[in-house]
């Protein structure tokens, strides 16, 4: 019987290991102040694993006309503190299409739309984070 109980058990212990979205009001450095954001590489078709892969963290007032190389047109997820918005743009030095997002978890930019026919999966080169 503990066999079955494990086999059944098995499919959540997996679903924890992978990554999950922090809850906004999680976003802290490890001193305990607020972090802006967190900017994410990965998404999924299941939400529960959104939030994967090497993580930027966004402090309050982060103003980056140019995205660091490693993360440029890489972003797939992010997630913004309460009472915080991250500002991003599709193009290096603050050009091109230009979003707002609130606090809040968003799973997979590829929803969210960009222009007519394009969305904000792998588009974001540049931010400006701030707090309130």
């Amino acid at each position: 019987m503990a066999t079955a109980h494990t086999l059944l058990l098995l499919p959540l212990l997996l679903a924890l290991a992978w990554a999950q979205c922090p809850a906004p009001a999680d976003l802290k450095n490890a001193d305990g102040s607020k972090v802006c954001s967190q900017l994410y590489v990965d998404d999924s078709p299941y939400y529960a694993q959104c939030c994967g892969g090497d993580v930027l963290q966004v402090q309050p007032g982060d103003d980056i006309p140019y995205i660091p190389l490693g993360w440029n047109d890489k972003i797939s997820s992010l997630v913004v503190a309460p009472l915080c918005e991250l500002n991003v743009w599709s193009r290096r030095g603050k050009e091109g299409y230009n979003r707002k997002f609130k606090s809040g978890v968003v799973y997979r930019l590829r929803e969210i739309k960009k222009g007519l026919f394009g969305d904000w999966d792998n588009s974001i080169s540049a931010y400006y984070c701030k707090c309130y």
